[in-house]
């Protein structure tokens, strides 16, 4: 049986066309996507579409819009085999960072792209970006079972985990990177799934369960040197802050400073959480290889180990969301939930 594939549009580079008399770039109407991209009906799959009204420009992204994403995906989980979800590139790694904690026990694809050119452009990025994200999204092994079934990003040739992204370039092609973990597909003359990283139910059938209780007071507070007391102190008295990620240095190293050391304790006594994660792309937070980091530890903050700060704040809005138990939240902030970080 043919696969079905929900094309989701909510805005972004991709959808828009030049208005041949203006020039200007305009969306165009999704409704008429095998009329814009010709080639999709080759497939043969049965391509649904629903797009957002208005088009949301990924600048602007809110969780409710998060909300809203996650309904519609709930409201179709039976009807289709897979979600293609066309998203500006800005917001993309939160949004699809966001939907991996809010999709509980999700077995089919869901998978964000966009492109850095218009789809209507000559030199478009878009076409090759949605072809692939469809057949990947529509791609079943030999029991039927879905190939990929997880939240993901694809951009030029590569599958990659979606809270495993962050954008690193605004003009390339080759958007986005994950430093951490493989990506789980490379798109060439074939696809290649890497199967070894692809997250798997344990057990197929389980019935899908969508959270969408999300807590946004959060804030995050980047080390750098210079940094004063007046602007930690500040970051840490927000009124009705709940959490806090502090960006550190390296494997999680922040300055020694006694009176930041007094902040941080005192604020972490007072009921504040406060997740650690590296400024660096690649490479994780070890808060037991240097003395500063043992510190840190020892106050209790908590690692984010090798997590993107996309991922690490969207797992705290939904922690935060589901729960006001602090050891609760600060236990799930170090384990594996969705595959957003690696436990060695």
């Amino acid at each position: 049986m043919n696969s079905s594939i929900l094309l989701i549009y909510t805005g972004g580079t991709i959808g828009m066309k030049q208005d041949p008399e203006s020039m200007a770039l305009v969306p165009f109407n999704f409704n008429q996507i095998m009329e814009e991209v010709p080639e999709l009906k080759k497939f043969g799959f049965r391509i649904d579409s629903h797009s957002f009204d208005p088009p949301v420009d990924s600048s602007e992204i809110q969780t409710d819009f998060w909300v809203d994403l996650a309904n519609l995906i709930k409201n179709n989980y039976l009807n289709y085999d897979g979600f293609v979800i066309l998203h500006g590139t800005d917001t993309m790694s939160f949004s699809a960072s966001a939907l991996s904690f809010m999709l509980e026990n999700l077995e089919k694809p869901v998978i964000f792209t966009g492109s850095q050119l218009p789809i209507g452009m000559l030199r478009t990025d878009g076409k090759e970006n949605l072809i692939s994200s469809i057949e990947i999204a529509a791609a079943k092994d030999e029991n039927g079972h879905a190939m990929v079934p997880e939240v993901c990003i694809y951009f030029e040739s590569q599958l990659y985990r979606g809270n495993r992204t962050t954008k690193y370039n605004a003009e390339n092609f080759r958007a986005f990177k994950s430093a951490n973990y493989p990506c789980l597909a490379e798109v060439g003359i074939h696809i290649k799934y890497n199967k070894g990283f692809i997250s798997y139910p344990k057990e197929w059938g389980k019935k899908i369960t969508v959270n969408t209780k999300l807590s946004t007071d959060v804030a995050i507070l980047k080390i750098f040197p210079g940094i004063t007391r007046n602007v930690v102190d500040s970051f840490l008295n927000i009124k009705g802050l709940r959490a806090i990620i502090i960006e550190t240095y390296g494997s999680g190293n922040a300055p020694t400073k006694r009176w930041l050391i007094d902040l941080l304790e005192g604020a972490i006594k007072r009921g504040l959480i406060i997740l650690n994660v590296s400024q660096c792309h690649a490479g994780r937070v070890d808060m037991d290889a240097y003395s500063t980091g043992i510190l840190l530890k020892r106050i209790g903050v908590v690692t984010g180990n090798d997590s993107t700060t996309e991922a690490a704040i969207t797992k705290l809005f939904f922690l935060l969301g589901q729960s006001s138990d602090i050891l609760y939240i600060n236990a799930f902030l170090t384990k594996n939930m969705r595959g957003e970080i690696t436990i060695s």
